[in-house]
C-alpha cells in the first residue's frame, strides 16, 4: 500500500495525473491532461490523502485503517463510522468480487470529506437509474455499496473512463450550533458584576512546548512583563498553580486540554503573584500546529470571563419589568450542551437546584416503554446508579408513577415507589414524565433527605422544566442512537473480518475476547461445550489489566458455570459477584485476626482478593454461543464494581455472539476433520524402521499440499522370514487423499503377498491385478520392490523390480554412480505383464538410493534437476551414513528452486556398513 498527504498549502488538484508509477497513484481519467476542479469556491481542497491497494482479502481491512487514520488525523471523528462503513463496502468490490487493484482518494474541503474509491473494471454493471431496489439484493454478496453511499452518503455517484470506474461519496460534517452557548436575563444595573473602570483582559498564546508565544499590552499592563522579555519561557515560570490534594490536574495537564476555566496566579514583575481568573481554548494553525490561547483577567473580575451560574431557586432572577423569572427557564431558552452527557447532566443539576433538593436524577425509556435507564444523577452514587434498568409498570422493585406526575412526602411510608432511592436516605421526592408527542421518553425527578419537602406546586414547576427540555433529550437521544448503531456497524464489520480470518479454535477464542474487552466490557469469559454431554468448560478470561486474570480465572473456577440456555440475548448472572463478595469479605476475616489484637497487621493477601471482588462486582451478563441450533458455549460480560451495561452495547454484544459462534464452530468442525484426516494418514504410514543386521536404512518423506502427512508417494522397509526383508518405493499418479487411497492398498498387499513366500516379479503381477480390480479408482503405480538379505561376509544381496519406477542408483566406495537395475512396465495399465527380477550386491560401503519422481523433476523455471543431476549430488556422499546421504540429497532439492514442492517426494537411502 502507497499513501501521500498534503496537509494545507497551495490548494492541490483533488486528482493526481500523469504517468503512474509501479504502485502510486495514477490519473483515474486516463488522459495526461490535468483536471479542472469544477467544484465551488466552499469545496475547495485543503488536504488529500491516497493509497493503493492490491486485489486481495486482507486489503479490505488495511483500506478500512487508512480512511479512520486519515479522518483522524483531519479531525473528523463525526463521519469516520459512516467513512469507514461505505469504504470497505466499495474496496470489497473492487478487490473481493472484481479482483483488481483499488484505489482510495481522500480530499478534504472546509464542508466535508469526499472519499474516491477506484477499480479498474470498468465493464461491470452498474446502474445509473431505477430505484434503490435494482442496485443490489440485501440476500446478495456484493451490491450493497452503493445502496449504502444513497442511505448514508449526503452525495455520490459513479464515473466512467476507458480503464477506470470510479464510485465516490461526500460526508458533511454535521452542523454546530453557533451564536450564544449560554445566555442569562436582563438585570437592572445595579445587580451586575463589579469590575474597575478599565478591564483589562490579557491574552496569552502558549506554543506546543507550553512557551509563550504571544503577549499583549494588558499582560503588560497586569504583571509588568514587556513581551520581549517573556516569549519564548515556559508559563510554568510565571503561574503560581495551586496545588489541590487530590486532584491531578496541573498548569500542564491544563494547557492541553481542548477547554479549561480556573483560577490561579501570576507572578508580576514585582515579585508579587496576582490572582488571576483564566479561560483556556487550544486551537491550531493552518499547519495544523496547535497551540493554547489563554484569556487572563483579575480574580476579582471573573465575571467578564466565566461561565454564568445560575442562583438558587429561593431567590430567583427579576426581569427589568419587575417580573419574576424561573431560573430554569432561562438555562432551558439557552442552547444545549452538543452531547447527550453533558445536556442530561445540566438538567439534573438544574432540577435540583431549583428545587433545592439534595438529588435529581434522570431516566430515558427505552423504545418499548417498558424500562427505564439511569443516565443522569446528583448527589446520588451515580457510578452505583449509572445504565442501572428498572421496569415501568407497577410493582415492588417497578417504576410505578413514571407516567404522570408524583410526589412522594415520605419513601418510608410506600418502601420501593422510587426503585433508584433504595439505601440512598432520601425521603421525599417528585418525579415528572419526560413525553414527546404522548410518549414516555423519560422521568425527572428531585429528592431530599427530608419528609415532607415536596408538594403539587413543586411538581407543577418541575413538569414545565421536563416539558421544555423534553423534546431537546429525546432529539440529542436518537442522534447518540444513530451515531452508536453507524459506529457498532463498523465495529460488526471490522469483527466478522477477524472471525473469517482464522479456523483455530484458541485464536478464534482470543478474538472473540479481544474483541469485546474493553470495547463492550470490563472483562470477558468464554465457555465451550463439547457435546451435548458435557458440561460448559472455562476456555478463555481477559480482562482490560492483565493483573486481574489470574484471579478472576480462579474465582469463575469455583462457582457453577452458567446455564447453557439456548434463549437469544443477554440475562444477568448474579453469581460471579456474589462469589467475588464472599470471598473478599471471607480473606479480610481471615486477614484481619479478630483475636489477633489491636497491632495486628493485615496479610498482604487482602490486596488481591478485593482487588479481584471489585473487578467483577457488577453487573454480569451471559449471552448463548449457538451454531447449528446447538450450544456451543457461552460469552460471559461483566463490569467493575457497581457498573451496569447499556441495552445498546448488550445488543450489539449479541450480534457479535452470533457472528462469534459460528467462527467458533467452524473452527471446532475444521480442527476435528483436520484430526480425523491425521489419523487416517498416519494408517496408511509404515510403523518403525525395522533394524537389520549390518545395513543402515534412512528415509525421508514429504506429501504435497497443506495438512497432508501421505500422498501418492509410498515406501516400506518389512521383514519376510529369517534374515530376509522387502524394501519398496512407489509412486501413485497424482497426489492428495485419492492417491493415497491406492497407496494404502499398496502398501499392504506388498506386504501380505510377500509373506506368502512369492517371487519379486509374482507379488508385484497379483498386485498390478489388485489394482486393476477397483476399476474407476483405479490408478497407474509406478514401483520399485526388492528383496535384501545380508551376507556372512559383510555383503547384502539385493533382488530388485523396478515397474515403471525411476532407478535406483548405486554407490561405490570409490565414488561412481551407476544404476542398480533396469526398467520394466509400470502396474494399474495392462493386465498381462512380464517382470523379472535382477539381482544386485551390495559391498561393505556401498549407498543403493531409491527416490520417487518429486525428486528427479525438481523444477526452477525451465531447469529440471533429473537423473543426472541426481547422480551428481550422490557422487558428493561418499563415506556418508545412510541419514547423512538422504539429508544431503533432500537440501540439493530444496536449495534447486525458491519455491515450496508441488510434488510428493520419497527418499530411502541403505548403507552397507
Amino acid at each position: 500500500m502507497t499513501t501521500g498527504l498534503i496537509p494545507g498549502g497551495q490548494t492541490p488538484d483533488p486528482r493526481p495525473s500523469g504517468t503512474r508509477p509501479p504502485h502510486q497513484r495514477g490519473d483515474l481519467t486516463g488522459q495526461g491532461a490535468p483536471h479542472v476542479d469544477d467544484r465551488p469556491r466552499s469545496s475547495v481542497i485543503t488536504a488529500r490523502a491516497a493509497a493503493s491497494f492490491e486485489p486481495v482479502g486482507r486489503s479490505v481491512a488495511t483500506a478500512r485503517a487508512f480512511v479512520r487514520d486519515t479522518l483522524q488525523g483531519w479531525g473528523f471523528a463525526d463521519i469516520i463510522d459512516d467513512a469507514v462503513v461505505l469504504t470497505s463496502e466499495l474496496v470489497t468490490n473492487a478487490v473481493v468480487h472484481a479482483g483488481t487493484h483499488a484505489d482510495v482518494l481522500c480530499l478534504r474541503s472546509a464542508d466535508g470529506v469526499r472519499v474516491e474509491v477506484s477499480d479498474r473494471y470498468p465493464e461491470r454493471e452498474i446502474p445509473l437509474q431505477g430505484s434503490l431496489a435494482t442496485m443490489g439484493s440485501p440476500d446478495r454478496e456484493g451490491g450493497r455499496g452503493l445502496q449504502l453511499c444513497a442511505a448514508i452518503a449526503g452525495r455520490w455517484g459513479v464515473e466512467y473512463t476507458p480503464t477506470h470506474k470510479q464510485v465516490w461519496f461526500q460526508l458533511d460534517l454535521p452542523d454546530r450550533p453557533v451564536g450564544t452557548r449560554t445566555a442569562g436575563p436582563s438585570l437592572p444595573a445595579d445587580l451586575l458584576p463589579l469590575a474597575d473602570s478599565r478591564v483589562r483582559v490579557a491574552v496569552v498564546q502558549i506554543d506546543r512546548t507550553g512557551a509563550i508565544s504571544a503577549w499583549n499590552e494588558d499582560a503588560e499592563e497586569l504583571f509588568g512583563y514587556p513581551a520581549d522579555q517573556v516569549t519564548g519561557k515556559p508559563l510554568t515560570d510565571l503561574a503560581a498553580w495551586p496545588h489541590t490534594p487530590g486532584t491531578s490536574t496541573g498548569i500542564v495537564e491544563a494547557l492541553q486540554l481542548s477547554r479549561w476555566e480556573g483560577s490561579y496566579g501570576i507572578r508580576g514583575a514585582n515579585g508579587r503573584v496576582t490572582p488571576v481568573y483564566a479561560s483556556h481554548l487550544r486551537v491550531r494553525d493552518t499547519d495544523g500546529e496547535p497551540s493554547t490561547v489563554c484569556l487572563l483577567v483579575r480574580d476579582h473580575e471573573r465575571a467578564v470571563l466565566q461561565t454564568p451560574s445560575r442562583g438558587p431557586a429561593s431567590d430567583p432572577a427579576t426581569t427589568s419589568d419587575g417580573q419574576n423569572t424561573d431560573p430554569f427557564e432561562v438555562f432551558i431558552g439557552s442552547p444545549a450542551p452538543d452531547d447527550l452527557d453533558g445536556l442530561l447532566q445540566r438538567t439534573v443539576e438544574r432540577a435540583r437546584d431549583m428545587l433545592d433538593g439534595d438529588s435529581a436524577f434522570l431516566l430515558l425509556a427505552t423504545d418499548d416503554e417498558t424500562e427505564l435507564e439511569v443516565r443522569a444523577s446528583t448527589g446520588l452514587p451515580s457510578a452505583r446508579q449509572r445504565f442501572a434498568r428498572v421496569p415501568v409498570e407497577a410493582g415492588p422493585g417497578r417504576y410505578g408513577s413514571a407516567r404522570m406526575p408524583a410526589v412522594h412526602e415520605d419513601l418510608l411510608a410506600v418502601p420501593g415507589a422510587v426503585p433508584l432511592l433504595n439505601g440512598t436516605g432520601m425521603r421525599s421526592v417528585v418525579t415528572v414524565p419526560l413525553k414527546v408527542e404522548g410518549r414516555l421518553t423519560g422521568s425527572l425527578g428531585v429528592a431530599a433527605e427530608a419528609s415532607g419537602r415536596y408538594s403539587n406546586e413543586e411538581a407543577l414547576r418541575l413538569q414545565f422544566a421536563a416539558d421544555r427540555i423534553a423534546l431537546a433529550v429525546e432529539s440529542a437521544r436518537l442522534g447518540e442512537l444513530e451515531r452508536l448503531r453507524r459506529g457498532s456497524l463498523s465495529f460488526l464489520v471490522e469483527a466478522s473480518d477477524l472471525l473469517a480470518g482464522t479456523l483455530d479454535r484458541d485464536q478464534t477464542l482470543a478474538l472473540m475476547a479481544q474483541m469485546t474487552v474493553p470495547t463492550l466490557a470490563t472483562w470477558c469469559a468464554v465457555y465451550t461445550i463439547a457435546d451435548q454431554a458435557s458440561d460448559p468448560y472455562l476456555s478463555y478470561v481477559l480482562h482490560e489489566d492483565e493483573e486481574f486474570i489470574d484471579g478472576i480465572k480462579s474465582l469463575l473456577s469455583k462457582i457453577a458455570p452458567p446455564d447453557p440456555v439456548p434463549t437469544p440475548g443477554a440475562r444477568v448472572w448474579a453469581a460471579p459477584a456474589a462469589a467475588a463478595h464472599d470471598a473478599a469479605l471471607r480473606s479480610s476475616m481471615r486477614s484481619l485476626g479478630l483475636t489477633g489484637g489491636p497491632n495486628h497487621q493485615v496479610a498482604s493477601g487482602i490486596g488481591p482478593t478485593l482487588a479481584t471482588a471489585s473487578a467483577v462486582g457488577g453487573e454480569t451478563v451471559v449471552l448463548p454461543l449457538v451454531a447449528r441450533n446447538r450450544v456451543i458455549g457461552m460469552l460471559t460480560l461483566g463490569k467493575p464494581t457497581d457498573e451496569h451495561f447499556r441495552q445498546e452495547i448488550l445488543e450489539l454484544a449479541e450480534d457479535l455472539s452470533r457472528r462469534a459462534a459460528l467462527a467458533l464452530d467452524n473452527a471446532r468442525l475444521y480442527s476435528e476433520r483436520t484430526a480425523i484426516s491425521q489419523a487416517l494418514q498416519r494408517s496408511l504410514l509404515p510403523p518403525e524402521l525395522p533394524e537389520i543386521d549390518g545395513v543402515e536404512v534412512e528415509v525421508i518423506y514429504r506429501a504435497a499440499g497443506e495438512g497432508n502427512e501421505v500422498g501418492g508417494d509410498f515406501y516400506d522397509v518389512f521383514p519376510i522370514s529369517d534374515g530376509a526383508y522387502g524394501f519398496a518405493i512407489g509412486d501413485v499418479c497424482g497426489t492428495g487423499p485419492n492417491a493415497a487411497a491406492v497407496t494404502g492398498l499398496a502398501r499392504h498387499a506388498l506386504r501380505l503377498l510377500a509373506r506368502e513366500g512369492l517371487s519379486g516379479p509374482a507379488v508385484l503381477e497379483r498386485l498390478n491385478s489388485a489394482i486393476l480390480d477397483e476399476g474407476a479408482r483405479s490408478r497407474f503405480l509406478t514401483l520399485l520392490y526388492g528383496e535384501m538379505r545380508p551376507q556372512a561376509d559383510g555383503s547384502a544381496e539385493l533382488k530388485v523390480v523396478c515397474a515403471g519406477h525411476p532407478l535406483p542408483l548405486r554407490l561405490r566406495q570409490d565414488g561412481t554412480v551407476e544404476p542398480a537395475a533396469e526398467p520394466q512396465p509400470l502396474l494399474g495399465v495392462m493386465e498381462d505383464l512380464e517382470l523379472y527380477e535382477e539381482t544386485v550386491t551390495l559391498d561393505p560401503g556401498d549407498v543403493l538410493l531409491c527416490v520417487t519422481d518429486g525428486v528427479t523433476e525438481r523444477r526452477e523455471g525451465t531447469r529440471m534437476l533429473g537423473d543426472d543431476g541426481l547422480a551428481d549430488v550422490l557422487t558428493t556422499c561418499t563415506g556418508l551414513t545412510a541419514g547423512a546421504v538422504a539429508a544431503r540429497i533432500m537440501r540439493a532439492v530444496e536449495r534447486f528452486a525458491s519455491d515450496a514442492p508441488s510434488d510428493d517426494m520419497a527418499i530411502l537411502a541403505m548403507r552397507v556398513a
